[in-house]
């Protein structure tokens, strides 16, 4: 059973991406539960104006549910223009819209929902300190990537990767050991996958990528020049292109058919953001590899026993002639 993604989208994989250089699914408005994740993921990219009407909002979206565009840049002293342009960077429309997903932001958070942890990690710190801010910071991490993903854009990239004749995947550093995972697993369900983290090997790779590749970048900070280029290249030849990456703005985003956004909490001298940016992806390899498996379960069923099959044949104890 195998699924083309002309089937599923007619209409073609690049026209959800919009004009050149939009990150993807931007023109839908995002749920409100999305809006103090998107704050957190976007606020380090921002200007330091735009940052202070970010802040306002994720700090007390009641109140300013409540301001008139006016009052807000008043409050915040910033401008109009900037209250706007922060409300669009976020993805909405406009004010309005922004105010209503304020008003319902306020309402979730009146039931309880408790709230997002900032606290940075001390020298000093006791272990079990350590251990319990970690694991709190780890679950906003993966709640504000799951609140934020567009699953039009998921929903593709699964299609896309299903119905793939090859599938390149470029990272380095920390984004290269998410890229080998997303490339074993796709292996493991019978899919030609292979993970690049030589910047030569992976262009020299992207180039002989056509219609019918995938070719997927993964990077945190969007602009990573060595991932960048393999995923331009492979753009520029036909192959569907997605792009993993925290910054939607990025340039990565230029040349990304699909765009998929993680979160990454603050960074801090004993917290880089590479610790957090990979928890996030990671998820969202586990999102796609899930969703290839479901798309193509006749075939990914057996090549998982297979390979299941031959690794427990490889661990199991050898036995000496005549026994």
């Amino acid at each position: 059973m195998t699924y083309s993604l002309k089937e599923t989208f007619p209409q073609g994989v690049r026209a959800l991406r919009g004009a050149p250089g939009t990150p993807s699914g931007s023109a839908t408005t995002p749920d409100p539960g999305a809006l103090a994740a998107k704050v957190r993921t976007l606020a380090p990219s921002m200007t330091r104006s735009m940052q202070r009407v970010a802040e306002a909002l994720a700090g007390d979206p009641a109140g300013c549910a409540h301001l008139t565009v006016t009052a807000l840049a008043v409050r915040t002293g910033t401008s109009e223009a900037t209250v706007v342009r922060t409300a669009r960077l976020l993805g909405y429309p406009g004010y309005r819209d922004l105010r209503l997903a304020l008003a319902a932001l306020a309402a979730q958070q009146a039931t309880g929902a408790p709230p997002a942890v900032t606290a940075d990690i001390a020298v000093d710190d006791p272990l079990g300190d350590v251990v319990t801010k970690l694991a709190l910071e780890e679950q906003q991490t993966l709640a504000d990537t799951a609140a934020q993903l567009d699953m039009t854009q998921l929903e593709a990239a699964v299609g896309a990767l299903a119905g793939a004749r090859r599938i390149d995947v470029y990272g380095i550093g920390a984004s290269g050991l998410v890229a080998q995972d997303l490339a074993q697993k796709l292996l493991r369900i019978g899919l030609i996958a292979h993970a690049h983290s030589d910047p030569h090997l992976a262009v020299t790779n992207a180039v002989q990528l056509r219609a019918g590749d995938v070719a997927v970048a993964v990077t945190h900070s969007g602009s990573t020049h060595d991932v960048v280029e393999p995923l331009r290249a492979a753009f520029d030849r036909g192959a569907t292109t997605l792009a993993i990456t925290g910054r939607p703005d990025g340039t990565v985003t230029q040349y990304a058919d699909l765009v998929l956004t993680t979160s990454c909490s603050r960074e801090s001298e004993l917290r880089p953001a590479a610790m957090s940016s990979r928890t996030s992806q990671l998820l969202v390899v586990d999102c796609l590899f899930i969703g290839v498996a479901q798309r193509t379960y006749d075939e990914a069923a057996p090549a998982l026993s297979a390979s299941y099959e031959a690794l427990a044949h490889r661990h199991a104890p050898r036995r000496r002639d005549g026994d």
